[in-house]
Protein backbone atom coordinates (compact mmCIF):
# COMPACT_ATOMS: atom_id res chain seq x y z
CA UNK A 1 0.00 0.00 0.00
CA UNK A 2 1.07 3.48 -0.99
CA UNK A 3 1.47 5.82 2.13
CA UNK A 4 1.84 9.64 2.18
CA UNK A 5 4.56 10.29 3.46
CA UNK A 6 5.54 14.38 4.81
CA UNK A 7 7.73 16.11 3.12
CA UNK A 8 9.90 18.18 5.28
CA UNK A 9 13.17 20.67 4.74
CA UNK A 10 15.65 18.14 6.03
CA UNK A 11 13.77 15.18 4.47
CA UNK A 12 15.54 11.84 2.86
CA UNK A 13 14.46 11.17 -0.30
CA UNK A 14 15.50 7.55 0.44
CA UNK A 15 12.55 7.03 2.39
CA UNK A 16 9.95 8.55 0.05
CA UNK A 17 7.16 6.58 -1.45
CA UNK A 18 5.76 6.99 -5.13
CA UNK A 19 2.78 8.39 -3.95
CA UNK A 20 4.96 11.25 -1.53
CA UNK A 21 6.93 12.44 -4.73
CA UNK A 22 4.10 11.94 -7.11
CA UNK A 23 1.25 13.72 -5.96
CA UNK A 24 2.56 17.05 -5.95
CA UNK A 25 3.48 16.43 -9.28
CA UNK A 26 0.24 15.51 -10.44
CA UNK A 27 -1.12 18.49 -9.05
CA UNK A 28 1.31 20.72 -10.94
CA UNK A 29 0.82 18.69 -14.47
CA UNK A 30 -2.63 19.28 -13.91
CA UNK A 31 -2.80 22.94 -13.37
CA UNK A 32 -0.42 23.01 -16.18
CA UNK A 33 -3.13 21.80 -18.19
CA UNK A 34 -5.79 23.75 -16.68
CA UNK A 35 -3.97 26.92 -17.65
CA UNK A 36 -4.11 25.41 -21.38
CA UNK A 37 -7.86 24.74 -20.67
CA UNK A 38 -8.19 27.86 -19.05
CA UNK A 39 -6.88 29.41 -21.79
CA UNK A 40 -9.28 27.04 -24.59
CA UNK A 41 -12.40 27.68 -22.31
CA UNK A 42 -12.40 31.65 -21.98
CA UNK A 43 -11.29 32.13 -25.58
CA UNK A 44 -14.02 29.85 -26.65
CA UNK A 45 -16.51 32.26 -25.46
CA UNK A 46 -14.60 34.58 -27.46
CA UNK A 47 -14.52 33.07 -30.87
CA UNK A 48 -13.85 29.17 -32.00
CA UNK A 49 -11.36 30.84 -34.96
CA UNK A 50 -9.36 31.99 -31.64
CA UNK A 51 -9.37 28.49 -30.00
CA UNK A 52 -8.00 27.15 -33.53
CA UNK A 53 -4.96 29.66 -33.75
CA UNK A 54 -3.95 29.36 -30.39
CA UNK A 55 -3.55 25.46 -31.41
CA UNK A 56 -1.56 25.98 -34.15
CA UNK A 57 0.71 28.32 -32.27
CA UNK A 58 0.90 25.51 -29.41
CA UNK A 59 2.55 23.24 -31.59
CA UNK A 60 5.19 25.29 -32.54
CA UNK A 61 6.03 26.44 -29.06
CA UNK A 62 5.32 22.87 -27.59
CA UNK A 63 8.40 21.90 -30.33
CA UNK A 64 10.34 24.72 -28.66
CA UNK A 65 9.61 23.56 -24.82
CA UNK A 66 10.64 19.70 -25.88
CA UNK A 67 14.29 21.78 -27.18
CA UNK A 68 14.73 23.21 -23.94
CA UNK A 69 13.74 19.61 -22.54
CA UNK A 70 17.40 18.43 -23.24
CA UNK A 71 18.40 19.98 -20.80
CA UNK A 72 15.97 19.77 -18.22
CA UNK A 73 15.47 16.32 -18.71
CA UNK A 74 19.73 15.64 -18.59
CA UNK A 75 19.51 17.68 -14.95
CA UNK A 76 16.87 15.94 -13.29
CA UNK A 77 18.66 12.37 -14.07
CA UNK A 78 22.07 13.39 -13.70
CA UNK A 79 21.32 15.11 -10.25
CA UNK A 80 18.95 12.20 -9.51
CA UNK A 81 22.14 9.57 -9.40
CA UNK A 82 24.77 12.06 -7.70
CA UNK A 83 22.43 12.58 -4.57
CA UNK A 84 22.06 8.54 -4.97
CA UNK A 85 25.27 8.52 -5.13
CA UNK A 86 26.00 10.77 -2.46
CA UNK A 87 27.72 13.20 -4.31
CA UNK A 88 25.93 16.47 -3.50
CA UNK A 89 29.05 18.84 -4.71
CA UNK A 90 28.51 17.25 -8.31
CA UNK A 91 24.76 17.61 -8.19
CA UNK A 92 24.99 21.06 -7.32
CA UNK A 93 27.70 21.59 -10.36
CA UNK A 94 24.87 19.75 -12.98
CA UNK A 95 22.33 22.57 -11.27
CA UNK A 96 24.56 25.24 -12.45
CA UNK A 97 25.52 24.27 -15.72
CA UNK A 98 21.89 23.75 -16.53
CA UNK A 99 20.67 26.80 -15.47
CA UNK A 100 23.29 28.51 -17.29
CA UNK A 101 23.13 26.49 -20.75
CA UNK A 102 19.09 26.86 -20.77
CA UNK A 103 19.31 30.45 -20.35
CA UNK A 104 21.66 31.20 -23.07
CA UNK A 105 19.66 28.75 -25.21
CA UNK A 106 16.47 30.17 -24.25
CA UNK A 107 17.19 33.11 -25.02
CA UNK A 108 18.25 32.16 -28.78
CA UNK A 109 15.08 30.23 -29.18
CA UNK A 110 13.13 33.41 -28.23
CA UNK A 111 14.61 35.69 -31.08
CA UNK A 112 14.03 33.14 -33.84
CA UNK A 113 10.32 32.98 -32.79
CA UNK A 114 10.12 36.45 -32.47
CA UNK A 115 11.67 37.18 -35.72
CA UNK A 116 10.62 33.92 -37.96
CA UNK A 117 7.25 32.98 -36.34
CA UNK A 118 5.61 33.95 -39.27
CA UNK A 119 6.95 32.10 -41.45
CA UNK A 120 6.62 28.68 -39.20
CA UNK A 121 2.99 29.33 -39.53
CA UNK A 122 3.33 29.55 -43.27
CA UNK A 123 5.07 26.50 -43.67
CA UNK A 124 2.22 24.51 -41.55
CA UNK A 125 -0.43 25.89 -44.01
CA UNK A 126 -2.55 28.52 -41.10
CA UNK A 127 -6.02 28.93 -43.19
CA UNK A 128 -5.66 32.92 -43.95
CA UNK A 129 -8.04 33.48 -41.31
CA UNK A 130 -6.25 32.05 -38.53
CA UNK A 131 -3.41 33.78 -39.65
CA UNK A 132 -3.23 37.27 -37.75
CA UNK A 133 -4.33 35.45 -34.22
CA UNK A 134 -1.91 32.58 -34.58
CA UNK A 135 1.06 34.56 -35.41
CA UNK A 136 0.46 37.44 -32.11
CA UNK A 137 0.27 34.40 -29.82
CA UNK A 138 2.87 32.95 -31.14
CA UNK A 139 5.04 36.06 -31.15
CA UNK A 140 4.42 37.37 -27.80
CA UNK A 141 4.44 33.82 -25.95
CA UNK A 142 7.40 32.03 -28.06
CA UNK A 143 9.59 35.89 -27.50
CA UNK A 144 9.67 35.20 -24.17
CA UNK A 145 10.08 31.70 -24.05
CA UNK A 146 13.36 32.28 -22.26
CA UNK A 147 11.35 32.45 -19.22
CA UNK A 148 9.81 29.12 -19.61
CA UNK A 149 13.50 27.51 -20.40
CA UNK A 150 14.98 28.72 -17.33
CA UNK A 151 11.63 27.73 -15.22
CA UNK A 152 11.46 23.85 -16.49
CA UNK A 153 15.10 23.80 -15.45
CA UNK A 154 14.66 24.96 -11.93
CA UNK A 155 11.90 23.10 -11.54
CA UNK A 156 13.94 19.58 -12.42
CA UNK A 157 16.46 20.58 -9.66
CA UNK A 158 14.34 21.35 -7.37
CA UNK A 159 12.13 18.28 -8.01
CA UNK A 160 15.34 15.95 -8.44
CA UNK A 161 16.10 16.80 -4.91
CA UNK A 162 12.38 16.19 -3.89
CA UNK A 163 10.77 19.13 -3.02
CA UNK A 164 8.02 18.22 -5.53
CA UNK A 165 5.62 20.11 -3.82
CA UNK A 166 7.23 23.71 -4.19
CA UNK A 167 6.84 23.40 -8.20
CA UNK A 168 3.35 22.62 -7.21
CA UNK A 169 2.67 25.90 -5.47
CA UNK A 170 4.00 28.05 -7.80
CA UNK A 171 2.07 26.52 -10.63
CA UNK A 172 -0.88 27.09 -8.50
CA UNK A 173 0.04 30.90 -8.16
CA UNK A 174 1.06 31.29 -12.16
CA UNK A 175 -2.50 29.38 -12.30
CA UNK A 176 -4.57 32.00 -10.75
CA UNK A 177 -2.53 34.95 -12.10
CA UNK A 178 -3.11 33.45 -15.86
CA UNK A 179 -6.96 32.94 -15.38
CA UNK A 180 -7.19 36.86 -13.52
CA UNK A 181 -5.43 38.01 -17.02
CA UNK A 182 -6.99 35.91 -19.51
CA UNK A 183 -10.49 37.11 -17.77
CA UNK A 184 -9.56 40.87 -17.37
CA UNK A 185 -8.12 40.81 -21.92
CA UNK A 186 -10.73 38.81 -22.84
CA UNK A 187 -14.15 40.34 -21.29
CA UNK A 188 -12.79 43.59 -20.70
CA UNK A 189 -14.53 44.71 -17.34
CA UNK A 190 -13.86 47.92 -15.47
CA UNK A 191 -13.51 49.69 -18.95
CA UNK A 192 -10.19 47.28 -19.86
CA UNK A 193 -9.56 46.49 -23.54
CA UNK A 194 -10.17 43.58 -24.93
CA UNK A 195 -7.87 42.25 -26.53
CA UNK A 196 -8.64 38.40 -27.05
CA UNK A 197 -5.61 36.01 -28.27
CA UNK A 198 -3.16 38.41 -27.56
CA UNK A 199 -4.35 39.15 -24.07
CA UNK A 200 -4.08 35.24 -23.48
CA UNK A 201 -0.56 35.52 -24.75
CA UNK A 202 0.46 38.77 -22.26
CA UNK A 203 -0.95 36.93 -19.31
CA UNK A 204 0.72 34.08 -20.19
CA UNK A 205 4.07 35.71 -20.27
CA UNK A 206 3.43 37.89 -16.84
CA UNK A 207 2.08 34.40 -14.73
CA UNK A 208 5.40 32.94 -15.62
CA UNK A 209 7.58 35.66 -15.27
CA UNK A 210 6.36 36.33 -11.61
CA UNK A 211 6.89 32.43 -11.55
CA UNK A 212 10.35 32.39 -12.21
CA UNK A 213 11.52 35.03 -9.48
CA UNK A 214 9.28 32.75 -7.12
CA UNK A 215 11.25 29.53 -8.42
CA UNK A 216 14.68 31.29 -7.90
CA UNK A 217 14.13 32.39 -4.16
CA UNK A 218 12.49 28.45 -3.55
CA UNK A 219 16.32 27.22 -5.44
CA UNK A 220 18.49 29.04 -2.93
CA UNK A 221 16.67 28.30 -0.01
CA UNK A 222 16.02 24.32 -0.51
CA UNK A 223 19.82 23.32 -2.04
CA UNK A 224 22.15 22.25 0.75
CA UNK A 225 25.85 24.00 0.14
CA UNK A 226 26.29 27.35 -2.12
CA UNK A 227 25.98 26.82 -6.08
CA UNK A 228 28.85 27.19 -7.89
CA UNK A 229 28.08 29.88 -10.27
CA UNK A 230 31.13 32.12 -9.34
CA UNK A 231 33.04 29.10 -10.76
CA UNK A 232 30.80 28.32 -13.90
CA UNK A 233 33.70 28.57 -15.85
CA UNK A 234 35.93 26.27 -14.10
CA UNK A 235 33.31 23.79 -13.46
CA UNK A 236 34.00 19.91 -15.17
CA UNK A 237 34.09 19.30 -18.42
CA UNK A 238 32.04 15.69 -17.52
CA UNK A 239 28.88 17.81 -16.19
CA UNK A 240 28.71 18.95 -19.78
CA UNK A 241 29.15 16.03 -21.98
CA UNK A 242 26.97 13.73 -19.47
CA UNK A 243 24.24 16.46 -19.83
CA UNK A 244 24.44 16.34 -23.52
CA UNK A 245 24.83 12.62 -23.69
CA UNK A 246 21.42 12.46 -21.82
CA UNK A 247 19.68 15.29 -22.82
CA UNK A 248 19.88 15.20 -26.28
CA UNK A 249 18.60 11.76 -27.28
CA UNK A 250 15.99 11.83 -24.90
CA UNK A 251 14.86 15.24 -25.71
CA UNK A 252 14.82 14.07 -29.41
CA UNK A 253 12.28 11.38 -28.75
CA UNK A 254 10.33 14.48 -27.34
CA UNK A 255 11.39 16.03 -30.60
CA UNK A 256 10.39 13.42 -32.49
CA UNK A 257 6.63 13.13 -31.19
CA UNK A 258 6.60 16.80 -31.27
CA UNK A 259 7.24 16.85 -35.21
CA UNK A 260 5.43 14.27 -36.27
CA UNK A 261 2.06 16.26 -34.53
CA UNK A 262 2.88 19.14 -36.43
CA UNK A 263 2.94 17.12 -39.96
CA UNK A 264 -0.39 15.40 -38.63
CA UNK A 265 -2.10 18.89 -37.67
CA UNK A 266 -0.73 19.79 -41.26
CA UNK A 267 -3.01 16.62 -42.44
CA UNK A 268 -5.96 17.74 -40.73
CA UNK A 269 -5.61 21.43 -41.81
CA UNK A 270 -6.03 19.89 -45.01
CA UNK A 271 -9.89 18.28 -43.77
CA UNK A 272 -11.11 21.65 -42.65
CA UNK A 273 -10.73 24.34 -39.40
CA UNK A 274 -13.74 22.52 -37.52
CA UNK A 275 -11.44 19.27 -37.81
CA UNK A 276 -8.80 21.33 -36.30
CA UNK A 277 -10.99 22.77 -33.67
CA UNK A 278 -12.04 18.84 -32.82
CA UNK A 279 -8.46 17.89 -32.45
CA UNK A 280 -8.15 20.76 -30.15
CA UNK A 281 -11.10 19.94 -27.95
CA UNK A 282 -10.56 16.64 -27.91
CA UNK A 283 -6.57 16.73 -26.61
CA UNK A 284 -7.57 19.01 -24.08
CA UNK A 285 -9.65 16.49 -22.80
CA UNK A 286 -7.72 13.84 -23.46
CA UNK A 287 -4.90 15.04 -21.21
CA UNK A 288 -6.77 14.67 -18.01
CA UNK A 289 -6.82 10.87 -19.14
CA UNK A 290 -2.74 10.53 -19.13
CA UNK A 291 -2.08 13.21 -17.06
CA UNK A 292 -2.16 10.53 -14.29
CA UNK A 293 0.83 8.29 -16.29
CA UNK A 294 2.91 11.36 -16.83
CA UNK A 295 2.91 12.03 -13.02
CA UNK A 296 3.63 8.77 -12.20
CA UNK A 297 6.45 8.59 -14.78
CA UNK A 298 8.05 11.48 -13.39
CA UNK A 299 7.65 10.46 -9.81
CA UNK A 300 9.58 6.99 -10.78
CA UNK A 301 12.25 8.37 -12.68
CA UNK A 302 13.32 10.27 -9.80
CA UNK A 303 13.17 7.37 -7.61
CA UNK A 304 15.17 5.35 -10.07
CA UNK A 305 17.68 8.10 -10.65
CA UNK A 306 18.37 7.49 -6.76
CA UNK A 307 18.47 3.94 -7.03
CA UNK A 308 20.28 3.69 -9.62
CA UNK A 309 23.00 6.02 -8.16
CA UNK A 310 23.03 4.09 -4.99
CA UNK A 311 23.34 0.56 -7.05
CA UNK A 312 20.05 -0.89 -6.27
CA UNK A 313 19.24 -2.49 -9.80
CA UNK A 314 16.69 -4.61 -8.47
CA UNK A 315 14.57 -2.47 -6.31
CA UNK A 316 14.92 -0.44 -9.55
CA UNK A 317 13.37 -2.80 -11.60
CA UNK A 318 10.70 -3.37 -9.73
CA UNK A 319 9.69 0.18 -9.09
CA UNK A 320 9.26 0.06 -13.32
CA UNK A 321 6.96 -2.78 -13.00
CA UNK A 322 4.98 -1.83 -10.37
CA UNK A 323 4.49 1.99 -11.36
CA UNK A 324 4.05 0.89 -14.93
CA UNK A 325 1.04 -1.50 -13.86
CA UNK A 326 -0.56 1.46 -11.61
CA UNK A 327 -0.21 3.96 -14.56
CA UNK A 328 -1.92 1.69 -16.77
CA UNK A 329 -4.76 0.58 -14.07
CA UNK A 330 -5.22 4.13 -13.93
CA UNK A 331 -5.10 5.65 -17.56
CA UNK A 332 -8.30 2.83 -18.58
CA UNK A 333 -10.24 3.86 -15.78
CA UNK A 334 -10.47 7.51 -16.52
CA UNK A 335 -10.90 6.79 -20.10
CA UNK A 336 -13.95 4.98 -19.68
CA UNK A 337 -15.23 7.49 -16.74
CA UNK A 338 -14.63 10.60 -19.42
CA UNK A 339 -15.88 8.69 -22.74
CA UNK A 340 -19.60 8.16 -20.68
CA UNK A 341 -19.55 11.75 -19.62
CA UNK A 342 -17.76 12.97 -22.92
CA UNK A 343 -20.73 14.95 -24.82
CA UNK A 344 -21.29 17.53 -21.45
CA UNK A 345 -17.38 17.72 -21.21
CA UNK A 346 -17.12 18.89 -24.60
CA UNK A 347 -20.03 21.05 -24.29
CA UNK A 348 -18.34 23.04 -22.21
CA UNK A 349 -16.01 24.26 -24.78
CA UNK A 350 -18.67 24.33 -27.81
CA UNK A 351 -22.27 24.06 -28.76
CA UNK A 352 -21.41 22.72 -32.40
CA UNK A 353 -22.59 19.16 -32.85
CA UNK A 354 -20.32 17.62 -35.31
CA UNK A 355 -17.67 18.67 -32.64
CA UNK A 356 -19.38 17.51 -30.03
CA UNK A 357 -20.49 13.70 -32.06
CA UNK A 358 -17.02 13.47 -33.39
CA UNK A 359 -14.66 14.12 -30.54
CA UNK A 360 -17.08 11.85 -28.56
CA UNK A 361 -15.78 8.96 -30.82
CA UNK A 362 -12.12 9.86 -30.03
CA UNK A 363 -12.50 9.79 -26.90
CA UNK A 364 -13.85 5.93 -27.26
CA UNK A 365 -11.00 5.50 -29.32
CA UNK A 366 -8.58 7.01 -26.61
CA UNK A 367 -9.76 3.51 -23.82
CA UNK A 368 -7.25 1.73 -26.30
CA UNK A 369 -5.01 4.37 -26.72
CA UNK A 370 -4.15 5.40 -23.52
CA UNK A 371 -2.77 1.87 -22.16
CA UNK A 372 -0.54 1.91 -24.31
CA UNK A 373 0.82 5.49 -23.64
CA UNK A 374 1.11 4.39 -20.26
CA UNK A 375 4.02 1.64 -21.21
CA UNK A 376 5.90 4.54 -23.44
CA UNK A 377 5.74 6.93 -20.67
CA UNK A 378 6.63 5.09 -17.65
CA UNK A 379 9.30 2.90 -18.87
CA UNK A 380 11.48 5.26 -21.33
CA UNK A 381 11.27 7.38 -18.33
CA UNK A 382 12.95 4.60 -16.15
CA UNK A 383 15.39 4.22 -19.10
CA UNK A 384 15.95 7.47 -19.12
CA UNK A 385 16.75 7.39 -15.52
CA UNK A 386 19.08 4.46 -15.79
CA UNK A 387 20.95 6.13 -18.35
CA UNK A 388 19.70 4.33 -21.35
CA UNK A 389 18.48 6.57 -23.56
CA UNK A 390 19.45 6.44 -27.05
CA UNK A 391 17.44 3.25 -27.72
CA UNK A 392 13.88 5.08 -27.19
CA UNK A 393 14.98 7.13 -29.62
CA UNK A 394 15.87 5.05 -31.82
CA UNK A 395 12.79 3.08 -31.80
CA UNK A 396 10.69 6.24 -31.75
CA UNK A 397 11.61 7.43 -35.10
CA UNK A 398 10.91 4.25 -36.76
CA UNK A 399 7.89 3.98 -35.37
CA UNK A 400 6.48 7.53 -34.97
CA UNK A 401 6.94 8.33 -38.87
CA UNK A 402 6.73 4.94 -39.93
CA UNK A 403 3.70 4.23 -38.00
CA UNK A 404 2.01 7.37 -37.08
CA UNK A 405 2.65 9.58 -40.03
CA UNK A 406 2.53 7.16 -42.59
CA UNK A 407 -0.87 5.65 -41.41
CA UNK A 408 -2.33 9.49 -40.50
CA UNK A 409 -1.93 9.60 -43.81
CA UNK A 410 -3.16 6.52 -45.53
CA UNK A 411 -6.41 6.31 -43.24
CA UNK A 412 -7.11 9.95 -42.46
CA UNK A 413 -6.67 11.56 -45.76
CA UNK A 414 -5.95 9.12 -48.72
CA UNK A 415 -9.13 6.81 -47.38
CA UNK A 416 -10.68 9.78 -46.38
CA UNK A 417 -11.75 8.70 -42.39
CA UNK A 418 -10.69 11.62 -41.44
CA UNK A 419 -9.74 12.06 -37.64
CA UNK A 420 -11.07 8.85 -36.92
CA UNK A 421 -8.33 7.33 -39.05
CA UNK A 422 -5.83 9.20 -37.11
CA UNK A 423 -6.62 9.00 -33.88
CA UNK A 424 -6.11 4.53 -34.90
CA UNK A 425 -2.63 5.48 -35.80
CA UNK A 426 -1.87 6.92 -32.42
CA UNK A 427 -2.86 3.41 -31.12
CA UNK A 428 -1.05 1.63 -33.19
CA UNK A 429 2.21 3.52 -32.39
CA UNK A 430 2.05 3.92 -28.73
CA UNK A 431 1.18 -0.34 -28.14
CA UNK A 432 4.25 -0.59 -30.70
CA UNK A 433 6.61 1.42 -29.30
CA UNK A 434 5.11 0.61 -25.18
CA UNK A 435 5.58 -3.13 -26.05
CA UNK A 436 9.34 -2.82 -27.33
CA UNK A 437 10.31 -0.78 -24.64
CA UNK A 438 9.29 -3.29 -21.73
CA UNK A 439 10.83 -5.88 -23.65
CA UNK A 440 14.33 -3.19 -23.10
CA UNK A 441 13.28 -3.03 -19.69
CA UNK A 442 13.16 -6.49 -18.73
CA UNK A 443 16.27 -7.24 -20.61
CA UNK A 444 18.04 -5.27 -17.48
CA UNK A 445 21.01 -3.79 -20.28
CA UNK A 446 20.40 -0.64 -18.89
CA UNK A 447 22.03 -1.85 -15.58
CA UNK A 448 25.55 -0.82 -17.64
CA UNK A 449 23.90 2.70 -18.65
CA UNK A 450 25.08 4.84 -15.50
CA UNK A 451 26.84 7.69 -15.61
CA UNK A 452 28.00 7.84 -12.47
CA UNK A 453 31.55 5.48 -12.91
CA UNK A 454 32.34 7.95 -15.65
CA UNK A 455 32.44 10.71 -12.55
CA UNK A 456 35.43 11.38 -10.20
CA UNK A 457 34.86 11.36 -6.54
CA UNK A 458 33.31 14.28 -5.13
Amino acid sequence: MILLTKLKDNHDIKKMTLFALTWPIFIEILLHMLMGNADTLMLSQYSDNSVAAVGISSQILSLIIVMFGFVAIGTSVLISQHLGANEEKSAREVAVISIVGNLLFGILLSLILYFFGTNFLTLMGVPLELMSEAKSYLIIVGGFSVIQAVIMTIGSIIRSYGFTRDSMYVTIGMNILNVVGNYLFIFGPFGIPVLGVEGVAISTVVSRCIGLIILILLLFRRIKGALPFSTIFSLPIIHTKNLLKIGIPSAGEHLMYNATQIVITYYITMIGTEALTTKVYTQNIMMFIFLFSIAISQGTQIMIGHMIGAKKYEDAYNRCIKSLKLAILISMSSAIILSIFSKPFFGIFTDNQSIIELGSILIILTIILEPGRSFNLVVISSLRAAGDVRFPVYIGIISMWGVSVTISYILGIHYGFGLIGIWISFIADEWLRGIIMLRRWKSKKWIEKTFIKEEQPA
